[in-house]
């Protein structure tokens, strides 16, 4: 470190200035490296020598969990925490609805599960309606993903139709989470990149579970198209991450933390949708 002047002792030098060193410049600075971020400064004239101290404080960055991985890992590791023990691991949610509890205590009910599959098909068609007319151009970036669900979706309702179902229209749930999504896509784009992230991957993984298991229970185990998607499903999730990546890095920290704060919305709204199987 350079040599420090206090002030303190400056009226000291100021009173027996035939002990000043000798400067070949008027002026000299010294400087207290505390951390970067606060500058706080005093300044006192002696006999043509102006003696500067400085205060430089700097604020330790925080870190955020995931960051270090990319903004993505960010969202994943807020969406884990809102699930329960039963769900994951790194769960801390406490159970109090029934979808909360592991799939494997479920009992799905055959219509409730119909309505669960007529309610999704609007929230997909919803989604990718928004990503098709895009009210920012960042959404156009997931477009043609290979996660889409609806045509999926429809194969699904015509099979059910075939089999004697009558298919009805889409439940409250269902309605009002479509009706969220397109007015949030047009005012607050963060998010409804939430909702868009945590729809998707939560079908790749916890949703695939509850596919199979209620295939188990009242299907004779067939298994849906709203389940199987086209090519490696691991490969088409890389390239989304990567997308959503790649807009986060355009977003400030505010702007980001706005995002995660929108996690435990998207669970309740998807939540809602997915109590249908039970109900």
């Amino acid at each position: 470190m350079s040599s420090l002047t206090p002030l303190s002792q400056l009226h000291f030098l100021y009173n027996k200035p035939h002990i000043l060193p000798h400067f070949t410049s008027s002026f000299f600075l010294t400087r207290f490296h505390v951390s970067e971020t606060i500058t706080r400064g005093a300044s006192v004239s002696m006999k043509g020598v102006v003696v500067v101290s400085e205060m430089i404080v700097e604020k330790p960055k925080k870190r955020y969990a995931g960051e270090s991985k990319g903004f993505v890992e960010e969202m994943r590791f807020v969406a884990m925490k809102l699930h329960t023990k039963d769900q994951a691991k790194e769960g801390e949610k406490e159970v109090k609805e029934p979808e909360e509890t592991t799939v494997a205590k479920w009992e799905p009910n055959f219509d409730g599960y119909l309505k669960f599959l007529i309610d999704s098909k609007l929230v997909y068609d919803t989604l990718e309606k928004i990503v098709q007319e895009p009210h920012y151009p960042s959404y156009a970036e997931f477009r043609k993903t290979g996660l889409e669900r609806c045509a999926s979706l429809e194969k699904d309702l015509q099979w059910f139709k075939e089999q004697g179902h009558v298919i009805p229209e889409p439940s409250s749930p269902g309605v009002a989470y479509a009706q969220y999504l397109t007015e949030l896509s047009q005012k607050d784009p963060q998010a409804f990149i939430c909702h868009f992230y945590n729809i998707y991957f939560a079908h790749s993984a916890g949703g695939r579970m509850i596919g199979k298991k209620v295939a188990e229970k009242i299907l004779n185990k067939k298994e849906l198209e709203f389940y199987k998607w086209d090519g490696d499903l691991s490969k088409l999730l890389q390239n989304v991450r990567d997308k959503l990546n790649k807009v986060a890095e355009e977003w400030s920290r505010e702007e980001k933390n706005h995002c995660l704060e929108e996690t435990e919305k998207s669970f309740k709204l998807s939540g809602e949708i997915l109590r249908l199987i039970l109900t």
